[in-house]
């Protein structure tokens, strides 16, 4: 199962990229995908949208069921990558890549030392 190293992993399996504080990119994680298998639809938030850390803040639906999206920390929804809405294959084939969902500007940076690093996640899962 692919973990980068650079990430913050949530609980419920979403990752943050902590090293943009000003538009950090959230995604789902590998494994997370997996567990869904094929991502048939995303409905993300709209840009300039306040989301606090564990909330729902997206929907994702798999052939398999539909699941909430958690903020993993807080702050505004600077980003949307609005090409997961005509095509959410990338959630699959690239999770960490062309498959981030939104980017937050965070309000509360220290709020990612919750969240799990790589090694604790790799527990986590296991």
């Amino acid at each position: 199962m692919n973990v980068p190293d650079q990430l913050r992993f949530s609980d419920s399996h979403e990752w943050i990229d902590p090293t943009t504080p000003d538009a950090a990119p959230v995604g789902v994680s590998d494994h997370a995908q997996a567990e869904l298998t094929d991502v048939v639809y995303l409905e993300l938030p709209e840009v300039g949208r306040m989301v606090s850390k564990g909330e729902p803040m997206a929907v994702i639906e798999s052939v398999k069921a539909a699941n909430d999206i958690y903020a993993p920390a807080s702050g505004e929804i600077v980003e949307v990558n609005e090409g997961l809405a005509e095509a959410p294959e990338p959630v699959n084939e690239d999770p960490y890549g062309g498959g981030w969902m939104v980017k937050i500007k965070l309000s509360d940076p220290a709020e990612l030392e919750t969240l799990h690093d790589a090694g604790s996640y790799r527990e986590h899962i296991s």
